[in-house]
């Protein structure tokens, strides 16, 4: 069964919160973690968030819905955050991310989008023909994609903490 876009709108508005809840108040030893050189903290994972909200989902939707596959999408710089980020907290980037989403899929509901809208196809500059139906379950695919990252690395903070128990946390394995 095809997602559609009252469900992608559904799981898209919760993130922000799951984010904040998760993230908010907690210590840099938390929230600047990462996995190693070259690998974002869930500090640099909200603010690739917001970027992706500013600049890459309904930019593309409505390009689609205006150029269907006549007009390539932009690319998207995956790591333009990083920069853009320096000097802000990370109660800034919760609270802008937050901001980002809301008037996203303010303007997603106000398209009222059908099945036949989310049929339309698409043109990316990299994987070539798309249809919008694929953009919105990226979209909330790649939001749990995040989800699972800031927890991965939240939790593998601990694994020389967990002394044996560590053989049954899929988290801290690999």
């Amino acid at each position: 069964m095809a997602l559609t876009a009252d469900e992608a709108i559904d799981v898209l508005a919760r993130t922000p919160a799951l984010l904040d809840g998760l993230l908010r108040g907690l210590p840099e030893e938390w929230t600047a973690a990462t996995e190693g050189e070259g690998t974002w903290s869930p500090f640099d994972v909200v603010g690739h968030l917001i970027h992706g909200e500013r600049t890459d989902w309904i930019p593309r939707v409505r390009l689609i819905l205006e150029h269907g596959e006549g007009r390539a999408f932009e690319r998207f710089d995956r790591s333009a955050h990083l920069d853009a980020d320096r000097g802000k907290t990370l109660g800034d980037l919760l609270d802008g991310f937050a901001a980002a989403r809301a008037e996203n899929l303010a303007a997603l509901r106000a398209l009222h989008l059908t099945d036949a809208d989310l049929a339309r196809g698409g043109l990316h500059p990299d994987l070539g023909a798309v249809t919008l139906g694929q953009l919105l379950a990226t979209w909330v695919a790649h939001d749990l994609d995040h989800v699972i990252q800031v927890s991965r690395v939240m939790a593998r903070r601990l694994k020389g903490d967990c002394g044996p128990w560590t053989a049954y946390l899929r988290v801290l394995q690999g």
